[in-house]
């Protein structure tokens, strides 16, 4: 009989209810949110899922992060070890190969003034910077917080591994991600805010062709010009010149459709699930964890307005030419800030199609996030 009370008492106390704290159940209830957002509104739920999944996962079964050093056996748990390739800075970099593969550069290539408008959307980068500082956290701490700015997650990543910030590697990752997720709801009421009805109802001429050379030579001479100037972000702004390069060579359909689809969607498994067991309630529920999301979101607001105000000092300099919509795009969230500018201008002119246009601050964004990132890695001595 003590036998069986004993072995159901041990099995009892394995549960995980006599484990758990409040902070962990606050954590399950979040990305059971998360879940809901991502399967039942379609916020981007291929970020969204995994990365919930991986906070539910971490919030149940700590120990599914756990490092080998700390394991009883000296077997680290599953996340952890995609994690590590997190903090080796190389599932970011896969996604930007994938993101090259699947982007058609054209619209930047017709349009080199697209250029202007992602990198006016990047202010927000360096105001969350500044915010940073101000609000306590050191200037490598600041420099990672502020790339949510961009709406970028990899670089978010990239840029904090690369400055030693694991610490708040997740926080950061989670805030920008979210954002990248809730962009149709923050950035409307801004880009109207900022835009007069006419504005919105502006269409712009059709982008001119671009040659199979041009959109050949453009992720060659992108590579060498910022590689040479900027060393640190090679491995960024190279693997996404590698995946467009697959892309417009046409010599290389199979590592392609391999870089966009089956690489590109087990490396978001992997990182959005790590990502999300960053997540942990003792690492997630405390002040620094506001601060950042306060930050990111005030950068990811003060982007969208830069690049919608500038697309408007764009408009008149032009004519009235250049529709301030697309000026939004210029943050990184590739496509869907393009998107938000289609749907914006739509409304106001159901006939109205930006969606082209849009693509060219929006991949202008991605370069600019990267070269952002390799700023600041060059500014701390970071390679």
């Amino acid at each position: 009989m003590d036998y069986i009370v004993n072995t159901l008492d041990n099995l009892i106390h394995q549960t995980a209810f006599f484990n758990l704290t409040v902070g962990n159940y606050i954590m399950i209830a979040v990305a059971c949110v998360f879940l809901y957002l991502a399967i039942r509104h379609g916020f981007e739920p291929l970020l969204l899922t995994p990365i919930a999944f991986g906070m539910l996962l971490v919030n149940i079964y700590p120990d599914i992060m756990i490092a080998p050093e700390d394991a009883a056996n000296g077997v680290g748990g599953l996340l952890h070890y995609f994690y590590i390739l997190d903090e080796w800075a190389i599932l970011p970099s896969l996604i930007f190969m994938g993101v090259g593969a699947m982007t058609d550069f054209g619209p930047l290539i017709a349009n080199p003034k697209s250029f202007l408008l992602g990198a006016a959307a990047q202010f927000g980068i360096f105001t969350a910077y500044f915010g940073a500082i101000w609000m306590g956290f050191n200037d490598k701490a600041a420099a990672a917080i502020s790339i949510i700015g961009g709406a970028d997650g990899p670089t978010s990543i990239f840029l904090a591994s690369k400055l030693g910030q694991t610490a708040i590697m997740g926080p950061i990752a989670v805030a920008a991600y979210s954002y990248m997720s809730l962009v149709p709801i923050i950035q409307p009421p801004f880009m109207k805010l900022f835009t007069t009805e006419k504005e919105r109802q502006i269409k712009m001429g059709q982008l001119r062709p671009v040659s199979k050379l041009e959109k050949i030579l453009f992720p060659v001479v992108v590579t060498i010009v910022v590689g040479l100037i900027l060393p640190t972000t090679v491995p960024l702004v190279g693997m996404l010149m590698l995946g467009n390069l697959f892309r417009e060579s046409g010599v290389v359909r199979q590592l392609q459709e391999t870089a966009s689809n089956a690489l590109m969607y087990i490396v978001v498994i992997m990182l959005g699930t790590s990502v999300g067991a960053t997540t942990s309630a003792e690492a997630f529920l405390n002040w620094d964890t506001i601060k950042i999301v306060i930050l990111g979101l005030v950068a990811f607001i003060v982007g969208t307005i830069a690049g919608v105000v500038f697309g408007k000092l764009m408009c008149k300099m032009t004519g009235g030419k250049i529709n301030p919509l697309i000026g939004s795009a210029g943050v990184s969230a590739v496509p869907m800030a393009a998107r938000v500018s289609q749907k914006v201008g739509a409304e106001s002119d159901p006939t109205n199609f930006l969606l082209m246009h849009a693509m060219g601050p929006n991949v202008a964004g991605v370069i600019g996030t990267a070269v952002a990132a390799g700023t600041f890695m060059a500014i701390f001595g970071v390679f």
